[in-house]
């Protein structure tokens, strides 16, 4: 399977959401998108950003606690959160919503399943560009693999004002 890795960096939350919007423009019905990266690296920030784009117009905000989130949009959204999950069974028991053909399924802490998740995906990773700013810029890393490889270069224009490289 090829492997292309995007490399942009974001100087804020508002930054981080635009980017996630042209991601949006390019999901289709069953596509899986994992989000890693570290606490506060902007996980949720960036889904709000898909969700706003796909025409959520409420709030959009951490499943941490719920687990699972879902919302009506152009493409149904469901959001998901595997953070505090112990074991793969756990995620599997998360419902028939997640990963749904029909659906876009955004999940956070997705790198800890991976097992589980479609060859044919979009790998979300946010860090901190300065491990010590914790306000500073985000590095955004976004690996398309699969049915997203076509779609790489439409992203690649998208996404072109954050570029930083690829890696």
């Amino acid at each position: 399977m090829t492997v292309r890795t995007l490399q942009l960096r974001t100087t804020g939350p508002t930054e981080t959401r635009a980017v996630a919007a042209a991601v949006a423009v390019l999901v289709q019905p069953g596509d899986a998108v994992a989000l890693s990266g570290e606490l506060g690296a902007g996980k949720t920030c960036f889904v709000q950003g898909a969700a706003w784009e796909l025409g959520v117009t409420g709030r959009v905000t951490s499943p941490t606690f719920t687990l699972v989130r879902t919302y009506e949009a152009r493409v149904p959204i469901v959001h998901c959160d595997v953070y505090r999950l112990n074991n793969l069974q756990d995620v599997l028991d998360l419902g028939d919503e997640v990963l749904a053909p029909d659906a876009v399924t955004f999940v956070e802490w997705g790198d800890a399943i991976t097992a589980l998740l479609p060859e044919d995906r979009l790998d979300v990773e946010l860090l901190l560009a300065d491990p010590d700013a914790l306000d500073g810029d985000r590095l955004v890393r976004l690996t398309a693999s699969g049915t997203w490889q076509p779609r790489l270069a439409a992203l690649t224009d998208a996404c072109a004002a954050w570029r930083d490289g690829d890696v």
